[in-house]
């Protein structure tokens, strides 16, 4: 038998009416007390998706604090796609920064917020404790099982990334990656070693690099630089797993004295603003930000009747990074 709101609030001595309000995360509670009576629901394994749904009016946009400067001018256009399509449906929005260290709880209960939308990473730790709110949720940029989420189809884009570097006749062609804890890199890893396959190009091991654990975005760039230009053969083409870590890896490639594409090619993922300004223009994967953070609000209206898994559809943008230095060649299959 299921375990219901007045068997938690028989174990925990109080009102149905405020084991309701501690489930909800609504205000006029003492966070202690909401935070026993959840515990104790979760001790019974109550189902917390029985909650019962009620309009949504206030959307919390909720960002990892490991997203600092270098996920800005990405995450900030998916905020904007939350706050168009927000503002169309009289929703009130607020922003959290929150990581797992955080009191999130008592964090959401200052923002009241009805929903939750979850962007890029989050620990499955702090995802399940998320859950545990009771809230509607959506994740977008961020898969996790069980969780609705829109996602940019980051597979297919590196898949064309990395074709078009071997059609430009690049044979030797690295991954940079920061962390394969994040969906998106995952997918996006996946999407190059599957081009690397259908060419009979075997893949090696020391062009697919990642960063140390614990390094931000710019130390491990760096240091993934520095270990791919000082290989005996070093490649001749670099794809990074979003346009931040390109154009980091480009600087540090023309400081180090190689030319790009001429004596190496560059190409990132996202198709944030500065892609377009460097030098030269980053070739890149084009991703519909604001359409992401809209239907991510689409969704999370939906969130309640059924769970689903959206992928949006990228389009490959070729700049001068990857201009070809000689006629294309496709690279000789592997016996």
């Amino acid at each position: 038998m299921s375990v219901t709101v007045r068997d938690i609030a028989k174990a925990a001595k109080v009102s149905v009416g405020t084991v309701s309000r501690a489930l909800k995360n609504q205000p006029g509670m003492a966070e202690r007390t909401r935070r026993r009576i959840r515990d104790i629901a979760v001790s019974l394994g109550y189902d917390f998706e029985r909650l019962q749904s009620e309009p949504i009016r206030r959307i919390a946009f909720l960002l990892h604090r490991q997203h600092k400067l270098s996920a800005t001018a990405f995450f900030s256009e998916v905020l904007h796609g939350v706050e168009d399509a927000c503002s169309s449906l009289g929703v009130s929005l607020s922003f959290l920064a929150v990581g797992p260290a955080d009191p999130v709880m008592a964090q959401l209960s200052r923002h009241e917020a009805d929903a939750l939308i979850c962007a890029g990473y989050f620990e499955p730790e702090l995802l399940q404790l998320l859950r545990q709110s009771g809230k509607p949720m959506v994740l977008v940029d961020q898969w996790s099982l069980d969780f609705t989420s829109v996602n940019p189809d980051n597979e297919t884009g590196a898949y064309l990334v990395t074709r078009h570097l071997l059609d430009t006749g690049r044979q030797r062609i690295a991954f940079l990656a920061h962390s394969l804890a994040h969906f998106s890199i995952r997918q996006r890893e996946r999407g190059f070693r599957r081009a690397l396959f259908e060419a009979g190009i075997l893949a090696d091991p020391g062009l697919d690099v990642v960063a140390p654990p614990g390094a931000d975005v710019e130390t491990g760039v760096a240091f993934l630089t520095q270990h791919l230009l000082a290989l005996p053969k070093p490649p001749d083409a670099i794809f990074a797993y979003n346009d931040a870590a390109a154009l980091l890896t480009m600087r540090h490639c023309q400081e180090a004295g190689f030319s790009v594409p001429d004596d190496i090619a560059i190409a990132g993922f996202d198709d944030i603003a500065m892609a377009a300004l460097s030098n030269p223009p980053l070739t890149t994967v084009h991703v519909d930000k604001p359409q992401l953070g809209r239907r991510g609000v689409e969704l999370l209206m939906q969130a309640a009747a059924s769970r689903s898994e959206e992928t949006l559809p990228v389009e490959l943008v070729v700049r001068d990074s990857t201009r070809p230095t000689s006629s294309p060649s496709r690279p000789t299959p592997h016996a």
